[in-house]
């Protein structure tokens, strides 16, 4: 399997992502960059350093739906694209999706405990949807599927970070295109996302993601070709140096709590009192993320008031 790197600036905090065109049977791009003239230049120019023009690409395929990575496929016309099944709603720019995400975040935040009034204001939906291309899917990719034009190429469902990761491992090379999963500086953020399925409740991101990583981990990874960042080797290692931090943050959320109820925006509010109100959905997704944790392990526990608002105590 022969991996081009491209390295694509973004308007976000994260930097730059980076997107890899993979020669095989069929010529594929994994990831494609927001949906910026900046991204747009590099795409370009980074698909010519490899030897081919844009028209060669014959497929797209995303590991997930962010817009830093799912932006571009419109500069793709001809071309398949490829994904999880809930990458497509966010494609089509679908109404009542769209809709369905606001009432869920409104419904979330107004759970956890933000103030009525600060709720409309923290509904970002429609924002991040700009940076998205326009392009539906042209196949589903699910748990274990063959990419097509790669043969042992093989699509792994791990959830966590967005409700639509797959990464990709080539069995021949033992080298994995691997989305968010893991990166080699930063811990990605296990973003609360509303599931495809509207009769279930809010996924626990956190503890998603870490089934992940434990999927990641039983690989054996020869090579894992990330989002964000250098390439990374030693697997194993990293991700218990990941969950150990995790841990300890998840520490230090449980020693907030007295004998006092909190809700999730309280937490947030002691735990990040500098960014919370300028970032709260970041912040708000990690702390619900540390609380979940700490539920799992049965540290805290939460009950529900009849107005409905969550709230956590130690046990």
């Amino acid at each position: 399997m022969s991996i081009y790197k491209i390295e694509i600036p973004t308007p976000y905090e994260v930097g730059d992502v980076n997107a890899f065109v993979v020669k095989g049977d069929a010529l594929t791009i994994f990831d494609v960059g927001p949906k910026t003239m900046e991204a747009y230049d590099a795409l370009k120019w980074g698909i010519r350093a490899a030897g081919f023009e844009m028209r060669d690409i014959e497929q797209v395929v995303l590991t997930h739906h962010h817009p830093d990575h799912a932006g571009w496929v419109d500069a793709f016309p001809h071309a398949e694209i490829l994904g999880h099944a809930y990458n497509d709603k966010w494609l089509r720019h679908d109404e009542d999706f769209l809709r369905y995400h606001e009432q869920f975040y409104s419904e979330s935040l107004f759970e956890h405990g933000v103030p009525q009034e600060y709720i409309q204001t923290s509904v970002h939906v429609r924002r991040e949807i700009e940076l998205v291309g326009e392009r539906p899917l042209t196949q589903i990719l699910y748990d274990g599927d063959e990419v097509p034009g790669h043969p042992g190429l093989k699509a792994i469902e791990t959830l966590g970070h967005a409700q639509s990761h797959l990464i990709f491992w080539d069995e021949k090379t033992h080298h994995v295109i691997g989305g968010d999963l893991l990166l080699e500086k930063i811990t990605p953020n296990p973003l609360i996302e509303p599931p495809l399925d509207r009769t279930l409740g809010r996924t626990k991101s956190l503890l998603q993601y870490n089934e992940s990583l434990e999927i990641l981990r039983r690989l054996p990874v020869k090579m894992m070709h990330t989002g964000h960042g250098a390439e990374l080797e030693d697997i194993p290692q990293l991700i218990d140096k990941r969950l150990e931090r995790q841990h300890q943050q998840s520490l230090k959320v449980y020693e907030l709590f007295d004998d006092e109820s909190l809700t999730a925006v309280q937490v947030t509010k002691r735990f990040y009192p500098a960014i919370f109100q300028r970032q709260l959905g970041l912040t708000l997704s990690k702390t619900l993320g540390y609380l979940d944790y700490l539920e799992a392990n049965n540290l805290i526990t939460s009950t529900k008031t009849e107005e409905g608002i969550c709230l956590f105590q130690r046990k």
